[in-house]
């Protein structure tokens, strides 16, 4: 069998700029060169991976009532400044103690199974996203 790595994450985005902000503000992501596919999207670097956020805001899926959920569709980012992302999180409102159901809610697992620890947090379209100390 071939060998793999993955490349990229692709996730539908009901507004392109908000998102494309979003994870460049929260994630320092930066932007990539993106063919013209005939839709809006844009591509963002994340180390030798990549992120694409394609417009997709009338057929996409999106979780319009949904709260964070480790069950379901996710990725994650993976860093050696786990408090240091914590921090940078709360400085822009970000906090374990609001209530679940407030966008910027983020569910802080710091001793849990998997042996490091994991934050969550959704996107502007509700997506999930996992940050986590995973070792490498």
């Amino acid at each position: 069998m071939p060998d793999l790595i993955l490349h990229h994450v692709s996730y539908p985005v009901r507004d392109v700029e908000r998102s494309a902000k979003f994870y460049r503000d929260l994630f320092d992501l930066s932007s990539l060169p993106r063919p013209t596919f005939g839709i809006n999207g844009v591509w963002l670097e994340c180390g030798d991976r990549q992120i694409h956020l394609v417009s997709n805001p009338e057929a996409g899926t999106f979780r319009l009532d949904k709260n964070i959920d480790i069950a379901d569709v996710h990725f994650a980012f993976r860093t050696d400044e786990f408090e240091d992302m914590l921090e940078k999180l709360a400085e822009r409102g970000y906090s374990e103690t609001l209530p679940k159901d407030d966008p910027k809610w983020i569910l802080v697992i710091r001793e849990g199974l998997a042996g490091f620890p994991q934050l969550y947090l959704l996107d502007p379209d509700r997506h999930t996203i996992e940050v986590n100390a995973a070792p490498m």
